[in-house]
């Protein structure tokens, strides 16, 4: 998930001139630093930026966007997010039995780790039945592999050296997408998958942190890392022992060096990429007018699709408590867990306003956790329930709930509190600001006061699916043409929804977690979508799931933005996909992709 920001700052109008002279001149430090060449050594390199710092090296914990896994790994297939289909990637190709309970992978002969050892199906065979089919292990991704009603997880062995076998406890249509998942080195991993450590946890926990020397990291991917500076930037080489080859039998990627500079702020990179420090640059509405001016003068040309990323508000509707304390003051819980109060709030943001200010006109109001350009999206012709600005039916909502208003225009609940709660999301956007700041502004006419927080990434990371102490937030999910991809997101088994969110395993359990009907018949609409192969069938119950998620509201889906991405003239090869731009490696083929002087 990515969530976005950025942290206010009071500065005198003294300092103003003196800082950003300082800033502009680190910008200047910053480029010559990161570009490592001279015209003796000319070097082959794309530099881009990244908001915020990497939270782990080992794929199998990560939880933030901002990480460096697509770069340096690969699992048994791929998305091409253009055409939407799986293709090969460590294997070939693949098997489905008629009874669509078995897969057979055939690997590709000669694939090799990024130190020069084999990779093979034994590493295949313990990537899964060792690290993410292992209950010891609380990966990310253990429950998107449960399946069914039962929850049962697959079952994975090996036939020989590069063919490998799963067998699934009844027929799953998105499996063959799953297997995306990154593969792991045995010969690295598994002496510390089988030790354990003091409280008899496997070591495998405590491997591979960001403070991991970078010359012990190995890869299958196009890239390794070979440089991490704290708070400044990574580098990547390209991998000798990559697989890929072009049509005339070059070894891809083509690009030797990626640099990745550690910015606070899309200020800071918008800055650094005017002044030639960045080739490539992810734009915030608000910049995308004075960049498109610039795009010949510039030398670089402007991307643009609409997003896989909506924009949405969630309401934390968790019931439980954790050590006796409840995770969400139980006051404004009622509240929350209040369909009508969602409902209001919905009503209150005026979002064609937000659309048109904060994104300059640049996308579309959201009205469904399904993308538009899924072919299983439900539109409002079609039945979708929506929620346009219409501050006197919140008002009429609240006070049917038994909600009230003061002399002072406050809303008050039935017992006199007055009604206000917290709003967080991540920092170093102005997009996001403004986000924050409208929907302060527009809840505030009916009443509700919002204190409007934000945070660096890592910690609301932390906050929303570690402790769980939050009231509401804003942000996105990275969402893909397959609604399944997010089924971890609205169904109850799969750990549950973040606005209903189970622990993962190896963190401080909960009590008295409660899932709502609505909540339930959702997860059960999902498990049948996965299991039906009728695509128009498996249209209607997702249309199901959307009427259920309008109707009863814990997320209330905002704007769905163009992604844009400015790039130089000199990178040649793109493809582009909106999908991969708010992703830190940018480009989805980047083994394509060529620099030219």
């Amino acid at each position: 998930m990515k969530f976005c920001g950025t942290i206010f700052s009071l500065i005198s109008r003294f300092w103003l001139p003196i800082i950003l002279i300082v800033t502009t001149t680190l910008i200047v430090l910053a480029y010559h630093s990161v570009h490592f060449q001279t015209q003796s050594t000319p070097v082959n390199q794309l530099v881009t930026s990244i908001l915020g710092e990497p939270q782990t090296f080992n794929t199998a914990f990560n939880q933030a966007g901002v990480n460096i896994f697509g770069l340096t790994y690969e699992g048994l297939v791929k998305e091409n997010p253009v055409t939407g289909k799986v293709e090969p990637a460590l294997a070939e190709s693949w098997r489905i039995s008629d009874d669509k309970l078995r897969i057979v992978f055939n690997l590709r002969s000669g694939l090799k780790w990024s130190d020069g050892k084999p990779l093979t199906a034994d590493d295949v065979v313990f990537t899964y039945k060792d690290i993410y089919l292992n209950e010891e292990i609380p990966t990310v991704v253990i429950d998107t592999f449960r399946i069914g009603e039962t929850r049962a997880l697959p079952k994975v062995r090996k036939l020989d050296e590069h063919r490998i076998e799963f067998i699934l406890p009844e027929p799953y249509v998105p499996f063959l997408g799953m297997t995306v998942a990154d593969v792991l080195p045995a010969h690295v991993f598994q002496a510390s998958v089988k030790a354990k450590d003091k409280e008899g946890k496997p070591m495998f926990l405590t491997k591979w942190g960001t403070d991991t020397p970078v010359d012990q990291l190995i890869t299958n991917g196009p890239y390794i890392l070979e440089r991490y500076d704290i708070g400044q930037r990574l580098v990547f080489r390209r991998n000798p022992y990559y697989w890929r080859k072009d049509a005339q039998g070059n070894s891809q990627p083509y690009i030797e060096r990626i640099v990745w500079q550690i910015v606070a702020s899309t200020d800071t990179s918008l800055l650094q990429f005017r002044s030639g420090g960045l080739d490539v640059e992810a734009l915030e509405p608000q910049h995308f007018s004075l960049l498109k001016r610039q795009e010949k003068q510039g030398n670089y040309k402007i991307y643009a699709q609409p997003s896989f990323r909506p924009e949405f508000l969630v309401f934390n509707l968790n019931k439980a408590t954790r050590d006796g304390k409840p995770l969400v003051d139980p006051v404004k819980s009622r509240w929350f867990n209040t369909v009508e109060f969602r409902q209001a709030v919905a009503y209150a943001i005026d979002r064609q306003t937000m659309l048109n200010n904060t994104f300059q006109g640049l996308g579309k109001v959201e009205n469904s956790p399904i993308l538009a350009q899924s072919p299983y999206y439900l539109s409002p012709t079609e039945g979708l329930k929506v929620y346009d600005y219409n501050p006197q039916k919140a008002k009429e909502l609240l006070l049917k709930a038994g909600f009230k208003y003061n002399d002072k225009n406050q809303l008050l609940d039935t017992l006199g509190n007055r009604v206000r709660f917290s709003l967080i999301t991540g920092a170093g956007s102005k997009t996001t600001d403004a986000i924050g700041s409208q929907i302060k502004q527009d809840l505030s006419k009916i009443g509700i006061a919002v204190d409007f927080v934000t945070m660096v990434n890592n910690a609301l990371v932390d906050k929303l699916l570690n402790s769980q102490d939050w009231e509401t937030s804003f942000g996105s999910f990275l969402s893909s043409l397959e609604p399944n991809d997010l089924a971890g997101v609205w169904t109850p088994q799969n750990g549950g929804p973040l606005f209903n969110l189970s622990p993962r395993t190896g963190h401080k359990p909960i009590q008295g977690r409660e899932v709502a009907d609505w909540e339930a018949e959702i997860g059960k609409l999902y498990s049948q979508a996965a299991q039906e192969f009728d695509q128009a069938k498996r249209k209607a119950i997702y249309a199901k799931t959307q009427r259920l998620a309008q109707e009863y509201l814990p997320c209330i889906y905002l704007i769905n933005r163009l992604e844009m991405l400015a790039v130089r003239n000199s990178i040649q090869g793109i493809k582009y996909s909106a999908k991969y731009t708010p992703i830190a490696h940018k480009f989805w083929n980047i083994h394509e992709i060529k620099v030219t002087q």
